[in-house]
């Protein structure tokens, strides 16, 4: 009898025909003779309205008030769902975060989980019921309610999978796996089978939508296996062509087969490039240029110092598009402090990323790439690598195009 958690996002979640769906699902399994916990996520577009409705009253919503506004979605979708259950006759319990409890620190609306007593939960799956757990929550030590960012209810399901040591943790979505990229981009898309944690990170923080980055990244430190797969398909689905679908995220070292050279392709258009010109080539230079910009709480990415000329140099790095204008106004705060001669920026860039743990074991890779775009015309703005990836940027006009190219070039439509 294994223990299985099901997380099932908001379209999954979007109307009460489809909670019935989901319940119709979650019942097949537990037939089947596991142990299972759910996670939802709020109704599609729910959280959205609550945050809406804190605008319309404040503004800039206060934090605290607005976990507590945020956090409703998740508790109406797990009462619906344990009443789905009920009404099928299953035994179904709903509670939210703070009731288990998952334990957070006090970062409103982006929380990160500290703790899970899953000591309830157990005793409830012992009495044969499905426990069904708000997704996206939980509550810090003052007993505060606290959110853990958009997204956040896949770190949940990932960090209730680690904390009950369950078997696997299923991710239902609209898509049906991981793909080798987006299949709107590129029609010859691939959905894989297996994916390692390192290269589903990699595609998460490049821009790849199926997880959220700190979901993976909790699954890949407890080495919770995960898999992603769709709650688009019949509920009743033999479930052991269930089981096998959609694609399982795990360790190189469970993997049987050589790795491919490339598994994917991330691509983001939410980038933008700034370039500090002609400052003196001192040590800390780069700590005065993007000091003030961390300070702005504004992230910085791919990053380039060009070599002294004359003791001058130029330092160039990206943003995301968001915060194009406030790091420009940041730094034309403090260009006659850092001695720049002018800043110059560039919203209209994406950044293209190949990623495959074969990386380790193949050369020639990162010619290839910069071969491909040569040859489709595309020019490299900046470079960035690591063992498993390696980012260019590019101008944004390119960016379809690059990744066609590219998708060809490494034979990821081939399995």
């Amino acid at each position: 009898m294994a223990l299985i958690v099901h997380k099932y996002g908001g379209t999954s979640m979007g109307s009460t025909d489809r909670i019935k769906n989901v319940a119709r699902r979650v019942a097949k399994w537990h037939d089947a003779g596991h142990r299972i916990v759910v996670v939802p996520s709020a109704m599609s577009g729910e959280t959205n309205r609550l945050i809406g409705l804190a605008k319309e009253i404040q503004a800039q919503p206060d934090p605290r008030e607005l976990d507590m506004i945020a956090s409703t979605g998740e508790q109406v979708s797990v009462g619906l769902l344990s009443m789905a259950l009920q009404a099928i006759g299953k035994k179904a319990v709903a509670y939210a975060g703070w009731q288990v409890a998952i334990k957070t620190d006090s970062a409103y609306t982006k929380a990160r989980i500290q703790s899970i007593d899953n000591d309830k939960v157990n005793r409830d799956l012992d009495d044969g019921k499905i426990v069904i757990i708000t997704g996206f929550q939980g509550v810090d030590d003052e007993d505060n309610i606290t959110t853990l960012g958009r997204g956040g209810s896949d770190t949940s399901a990932v960090a209730i999978a680690a904390a009950m040591k369950a078997d696997e943790c299923l991710i239902f979505t609209d898509v049906d796996g991981v793909y080798t990229t987006d299949p709107r981009v590129v029609s010859e898309a691939r959905r894989l089978k297996a994916i390692t944690f390192e290269e589903m990170l990699e595609l998460a923080s490049l821009g790849s939508k199926v997880l959220q980055t700190r979901s993976v990244e909790f699954a890949g430190n407890y080495r919770v296996p995960t898999r992603v797969l769709s709650s688009l398909t019949d509920p009743m689905l033999d479930i052991e062509e269930e089981a096998n679908s959609g694609t399982l995220i795990s360790f190189e070292e469970d993997t049987h087969m050589e790795q491919a050279v490339i598994s994917g392709i991330a691509f983001n258009r939410d980038e933008a490039k700034i370039t500090v010109l002609g400052v003196p080539d001192r040590p800390g230079v780069a700590y005065h240029i993007l000091g003030p910009v961390a300070d702005a709480n504004i992230e910085v990415d791919m990053i380039i110092q060009n070599q002294s000329v004359d003791g001058k140099t130029d330092f160039t790095f990206t943003v995301p598009r968001n915060d194009f204008q406030p790091a420009l106004d940041v730094l034309n705060g403090t260009k006659d402090q850092l001695g720049a001669a002018s800043i110059t920026g560039d919203a209209k860039v994406s950044k293209i990323s190949v990623v495959g743990v074969g990386m380790r074991s193949h050369v020639g890779v990162a010619s290839k790439m910069f071969r491909t775009l040569s040859e489709e015309g595309i020019n490299i703005m900046m470079i960035s690598t690591s063992e498993i990836k390696i980012s260019v940027l590019i101008d944004e006009k390119y960016m379809e195009l690059a990744v066609r190219a590219l998708h060809k070039a490494f034979e990821l439509e081939k399995a």
